[in-house]
């Protein structure tokens, strides 16, 4: 892997592609594992992942994937380099009965996902995805994938003449009042949200018995800019991570570690979930891989995990929000994220072993703590390094917009990020 204006250019065209065919964590999953094959990993069931033969294997389940990397002549205590990010991102998900209708419109009622910028899903063309559990031969419970990109949503914004106020004291949206997509006017034949998903599955209506159904922006991703040097997209946050991740894990080959990556779902939310960062699926899997209890330690102490996850770059517009001394510049390189409070996991020796990586990688970085009055976020690193007692570091590439509807982030930072994490996993 070699850095260079091209490489850049080509490898963010491919994270569009990536984005714009995973809506729905359930759809990283399923773009990752093609992904996956493509590099010659091979699925392994999640009943009997426990193989911890040299090869390239992954487990795919909901909306997590974890796959992995065992080079030849790798024992016990084999140390492993795992990077992780996060397949979900905030947006509006459907509730089991999301009929809403009123004042003769066909509207949907949704439930807010994480931490949403609300203002930023209003007055723009939404599509549907997720995924829909259909009957199954033998009383069994199939999934079937749903992506919905015509526009057949919006949320329309109140005209100003009926809130002549709201520049000067903002915009209050209710999250159950003020956020219902509009999909049609009532009449007596009018198609329900259900026909339209049934028909986009190719089910049958009587054969749906379960739905995990969200809104997306159905703009395609974009270079944006007079020199296109922007990433304008939704779901940046994280998908950006998982896309490099995968890209540099398919490119590992010979490695004196086991390498690793472990895309969790239900990040937004908390990470408490089977699908989680805080469900024990990861530990089992190491474990397994090792084979036996000291072998196993002796892994664990010289191991290190990578928590991929966006970083938020300086606004111009706001400076003020930002730490005067840490500028977060767009298309600067990787940034590594720093917190006190062990909100982010990155320590003196993580940050020794991050840097001379980006040395050997020739990435330029750079460095971010919050405001010491302002309130921080946190990632997965936290939670799967106190599960696994595994040194950790917190890293991710800068953007503008996070967790709104569109994001924006720089065109040459995705290529830096994955070079950065190819040098961290060999």
């Amino acid at each position: 892997m070699t850095s260079d204006r091209s490489s850049h250019a080509a490898h963010a065209q491919g994270l569009l592609r990536f984005i714009d065919s995973s809506p729905s964590p359930f759809h990283v999953v399923a773009t990752g594992s093609e992904m996956l094959r493509g590099a010659g990993f091979v699925e392994t069931d999640i009943g009997v992942m426990s193989n911890g033969q040299p090869g390239r294997h992954f487990v795919a389940r909901d909306g997590a994937l974890l796959a992995w990397v065992v080079p030849d002549g790798a024992t016990s205590s084999t140390p492993f380099r795992v990077v992780g990010a996060h397949t979900d991102s905030p947006n509006l998900r459907l509730k089991p009965e999301p009929t809403a209708n009123g004042f003769g419109y066909r509207r949907l009622g949704v439930e807010v996902y994480g931490g949403v910028l609300l203002n930023s899903w209003l007055d723009r063309d939404l599509g549907l995805s997720g995924r829909i559990a259909v009957r199954g031969a033998d009383d069994t419970v199939d999934q079937v994938l749903v992506k919905i990109d015509d526009p057949i949503l919006r949320i329309p914004q109140l005209a100003i003449h009926l809130d002549r106020d709201i520049n000067d004291k903002g915009l209050l949206l209710n999250k159950q009042h003020h956020v219902a997509p509009v999909f049609g006017l009532t009449s007596p034949n009018a198609s329900t949200i259900w026909d339209v998903v049934t028909a986009a599955a190719g089910v049958s209506a009587n054969d749906v018995i379960g739905a995990d159904l969200m809104v997306h922006d159905t703009q395609s991703s974009q270079l944006i800019g007079v020199d296109e040097e922007f990433i304008s997209a939704p779901r940046l946050d994280n998908q950006l991570s998982c896309h490099a991740a995968l890209t540099a894990l398919s490119g590992v080959s010979n490695s004196d570690h086991i390498a690793m990556v472990v895309l969790f779902d239900h990040e937004e939310v908390g990470s408490v979930s089977a699908t989680g960062a805080a469900t024990n699926s990861l530990p089992l899997l190491l474990e397994a891989i090792s084979g036996d209890a000291a072998g196993h330690a002796a892994a664990l102490a010289d191991s290190l995990f990578v928590s991929a996850d966006n970083a938020h770059a300086t606004h111009p517009n706001y400076p003020e929000r930002h730490e005067p001394a840490h500028h977060i510049a767009l298309n600067g390189g990787p940034v590594l994220k720093h917190n006190a409070n062990q909100r982010y996991t990155t320590d003196a020796i993580s940050e020794g072993m991050f840097k001379l990586a980006a040395e050997r990688a020739g990435v330029s970085t750079q460095a971010f703590v919050n405001r010491t009055d302002m309130g921080c976020g946190s990632t997965i690193g936290p939670t799967v390094s106190a599960l696994l007692g595994m040194r950790a570091l917190d890293v991710g590439c800068p953007q503008l917009a996070m967790h709104s509807c569109r994001e924006l982030a720089g065109t040459n930072d995705p290529w830096d990020m994955t070079l950065l994490l190819a040098e961290l996993l060999s």
